[in-house]
């Protein structure tokens, strides 16, 4: 089922549309990376090309993390030759 979610993103807030499969996944990522997950919904926003949508972003981050396997995420930065994903340490 698809959700909506609230943030607050640099002092303004918004909203975003997600599976409950992609929550519960970006909660796993944040847990694993020892960060609260508005932190990481932030540093995904903050990496997202400026032309995509931030449920979009979440979704390919959480992709991104599942496909990489070594347990570090990757965000969007349309910089990366890896259809636009690169890793964060």
């Amino acid at each position: 089922m698809i959700r909506k979610h609230s943030a607050t993103l640099h002092g303004h807030r918004t909203s975003f549309s997600l599976e409950d499969e992609f929550w519960a996944e970006l909660k796993t990522i944040a847990a694993s990376r020892s960060m609260p997950l508005a932190a990481l919904i932030s540093e995904i926003d903050d990496h997202r090309p400026p032309d995509s949508n931030l449920s979009s972003a979440l979704r390919l981050h959480v992709l991104a993390w599942a496909k990489d396997g070594s347990g570090r995420p990757a965000v969007s930065d349309g910089m990366h030759e890896n259809k636009g994903l690169k890793p964060v340490a």
